[in-house]
C-alpha cells in the first residue's frame, strides 16, 4: 500500500506542475499581447501644430503598449496645450492610434510683445513646434480698448481669409480712431475699420471682379477699389 500512496503523490505533483505550466504559458501570452506596442500614429485636423509636438505631449513618442495606453490618458495630456481646443483619440485594429485635433486658431502675431494671440484670447510665447507661415502680423501697438475690439472682430473673419492677410497696421485718423490697414499676401491692401472687420470675408468676391488688377480696397469709408497705376 505504501507504493500506491507514493504513486498517487507523484501523479498529483505532476498534475499541479502541468497546471502551473499551462497557467504560466497563458499568462505570458496575455502579457505579451497586452504589451504589444502602438504600430502607427495618425494625426489629423492640425494646421499650426507639428506632429512631433503632439506625439511628445501625448507621451507616446516611444510607442508604448497599445492596450495599456488609453485614449482618455492621451486626450487629457493633449488638452494641457493652450493651442488645443478639443481632441478625440481613436484606437483601431492593427494597433493604430488616430488623434484628431481641433486647434485654437492663431488670430495674429503681435509684434508689440512678440507673442501669438489665440482665438481663446490667450497670449502665447512663440514655439518652434508651431508653424505660423499663414498668420497675420500686427505690426504696431494698439490701445487696450481698440485691441479688445480687434480680437473680437477678427474672430468673425473666415479662416481662409485670415490666412490671406500678411500684415495688420493700426492707422487711426482724426475722424476714425478704429482704422486699420491690412496688407494681403496677393499684393493688395485694404483699409478697414473695426465695426466693418467682418466685411473682409467678401474679399474673394471682390477679387473676382477685378480681373487680376492690383490696388487698394477701401472698406473704412464706402466700398471702392483704387487700382494701382
Amino acid at each position: 500500500m505504501a507504493k500506491k500512496i507514493v504513486k498517487r503523490k507523484k501523479l498529483r505533483v505532476f498534475r499541479l506542475l502541468l497546471v502551473i505550466l499551462i497557467l504560466g504559458v497563458i499568462s505570458f501570452a496575455i502579457y505579451s499581447y497586452l504589451d504589444t506596442s502602438i504600430k502607427n500614429i495618425i494625426i489629423t485636423g492640425t494646421e499650426y501644430l507639428k506632429d512631433d509636438y503632439i506625439i511628445e505631449l501625448a507621451n507616446i513618442d516611444n510607442y508604448p503598449s497599445f492596450y495599456y495606453t488609453t485614449s482618455n490618458k492621451i486626450e487629457k495630456r493633449l488638452k494641457q496645450s493652450p493651442y488645443i481646443k478639443e481632441v478625440k483619440v481613436k484606437k483601431s485594429l492593427g494597433h493604430i492610434v488616430t488623434i484628431n485635433v481641433d486647434e485654437n486658431r492663431v488670430l495674429f502675431d503681435y509684434a508689440a510683445n512678440n507673442k501669438l494671440i489665440l482665438e481663446n484670447k490667450k497670449e502665447i510665447e512663440k514655439d518652434a513646434n508651431i508653424s505660423i507661415d499663414r498668420v497675420p502680423r500686427l505690426m504696431n501697438y494698439v490701445p487696450d480698448k481698440k485691441y479688445a475690439s480687434l480680437i473680437k472682430g477678427m474672430l468673425k473673419i473666415d479662416k481662409d481669409i485670415l490666412g490671406k492677410i500678411s500684415e495688420i497696421t493700426y492707422l487711426p485718423t482724426d475722424y476714425d480712431k478704429d482704422r486699420f490697414l491690412l496688407y494681403m499676401d496677393d499684393g493688395n491692401s485694404v483699409y478697414i475699420t473695426l465695426t466693418k472687420l467682418k466685411m473682409i470675408n467678401y474679399y474673394n468676391k471682390v477679387l473676382a471682379q477685378l480681373s487680376g488688377k492690383k490696388g487698394i480696397l477701401y472698406l473704412d469709408s464706402g466700398n471702392h477699389f483704387k487700382i494701382m497705376e
